[in-house]
């Protein structure tokens, strides 16, 4: 519908050059951006519509990033934290003053987290930006800051898209802001059932199986019998280091595999993750063990079978994981759950219970983080600074912070100038100073720590 609407109000789209920044589209994983650029670039192509599309992530090299500096591309497809970084540069209202349509991909992943947060208080931003365009700037010249005159301009578009949740209605609320009216929110559903063939692969003796502390390793040669009547096999795993041991298991116990298996997490080199995405869709791997870094969007249409290794703790994730098998119309995805212990077999009858009654976990928002709050004022004070009170207006219309205080935001305006009542002596903690009611981020050192610093992700 965005690229009819564009090609409606610019009939010369075709020699059209120079069109800026049209669409923003932000996803929790760098492994999907590769295949959305990919899709959409054939969509341009065969429809002759001359758009560059280009990504910025944290895999993205330096001479391309320069590159996007020089021209934009007409959709950038990026995640959270690059949006932040975007909006830590000088001069970024210049980046997004021709965008029209935001879309936030798996939104259910983000919704519930700090990086859903993140997205959130990017997007009321960017909705603001819109609405109060820089036009001219003009610059002080004492205090060498920029001025700009504003006017108003078109209202922001923005999509979510999100696989199927308990609260879906709330998760657009939260993602559209509370200034949103309820009434205006369209919801686009295929009442489609998806045809799913669900087992659990029992242990021969489940008396003798561990009731704890295992990984699954005993069913090895029972999850190898399925992947030799595969022709694709995901088997996905919970954490990194389970993927590791999984793997080397496989290879050791099965070394005829070696060549035509791989693995794949978010830690691994940037260059070997795009090679297993690539080997995939070429059928040229027998079976990949992974982790989250596979089971969100990536079409790998040779994929017939999805084994799980323990509980993915969670009725919609297994169901996104089980639809990476069969990706397409009228296909049967098949999954198999893997307990490592004898409890989880409980977890994978429930599982199947709770996917034949249409049960999903609801994703509930967080609110009031104060922690990514004050990251995001420092954030918009390394850049072109802020006035408090346009601020706290608009991190007021966010889901997140719609109860947030003016008392409470004082108390943060005061951490991020005076390091608060506790870190009031350590001077890196000073971070941002005010001239003539903008709050402004002056020291370098500051900016360039702040800026290697961004995000919530934390380690193990």
């Amino acid at each position: 519908p965005f690229l009819a609407d564009f090609i409606n109000r610019h009939p010369d789209y075709k020699t059209r050059q120079n069109n800026g920044l049209q669409m923003l589209w932000i996803t929790p994983l760098r492994a999907l951006t590769n295949d959305i650029k990919k899709a959409m670039q054939e969509v341009c192509d065969d429809l002759q519509i001359p758009w560059k599309i280009a990504t910025r992530t944290g895999d993205t090299p330096a001479a391309e990033k320069t590159a996007l500096k020089k021209k934009l591309p007409e959709v950038l497809l990026t995640t959270p934290e690059s949006l932040h970084l975007m909006l830590a540069k000088k001069e970024y209202p210049n980046i997004f003053k021709s965008l029209q349509v935001v879309v936030i991909d798996e939104w259910h992943e983000l919704l519930g987290t700090k990086r859903g947060v993140q997205v959130e208080l990017g997007l009321s931003r960017l909705k603001a930006l819109q609405n109060q365009e820089p036009r001219v700037k003009s610059q002080d010249e004492k205090s060498g800051t920029n001025h700009y005159s504003l006017i108003t301009n078109h209202h922001l578009k923005i999509w979510g898209i999100s696989a199927t949740i308990g609260n879906l209605e709330q998760a657009a609320e939260v993602l559209l802001g509370n200034d949103f009216p309820p009434e205006r929110i369209k919801m686009v559903r295929a009442n489609l059932e998806k045809k799913l063939l669900i087992k659990s692969i029992i242990p021969e003796n489940v008396e003798s199986y561990s009731w704890a502390g295992h990984i699954g390793l005993q069913l090895l040669p029972e999850v190898m019998k399925l992947v030799a009547k595969s022709k694709t096999t995901l088997i996905f795993t919970n954490t990194r280091s389970q993927s590791e041991i999984w793997y080397h298991a496989i290879l050791n116990n099965y070394p005829e595999y070696a060549g035509i298996m791989a693995m794949h997490h978010g830690s691994l080199d940037n260059e070997l993750r795009n090679w297993v995405e690539q080997a995939l869709h070429a059928e040229a791997l027998k079976v990949v063990v992974c982790t989250s870094s596979l089971d969100l969007g990536v079409d790998f249409r040779p994929v017939d079978t999805v084994v799980q290794v323990g509980s993915p703790k969670g009725v919609a994730r297994f169901m996104q994981r089980a639809g990476r098998s069969g990706h397409h119309p009228g296909a049967v995805s098949k999954a198999y759950f893997v307990p490592t212990h004898s409890m989880e077999l409980l977890e994978g009858a429930a599982l199947k219970e709770a996917i034949k009654r249409g049960i999903f976990e609801s994703r509930d928002p967080m609110l009031l983080t104060m922690d990514v709050l004050i990251q995001f004022m420092v954030t918009l004070a390394v850049s072109e600074g802020f006035r408090a009170n346009d601020l706290f207006n608009e991190v007021k219309t966010t889901y997140a912070f719609a109860d947030l205080t003016r008392n409470e935001f004082n108390q943060l305006l005061d951490f991020i100038t005076n390091g608060g009542k506790t870190l009031a002596q350590y001077d890196e903690f000073l971070k941002v100073e005010v001239e003539n009611g903008l709050y402004k981020v002056n020291n370098r050192r500051v900016a360039m720590r702040h800026r290697l610093s961004i995000g919530t992700i934390t380690s193990d």
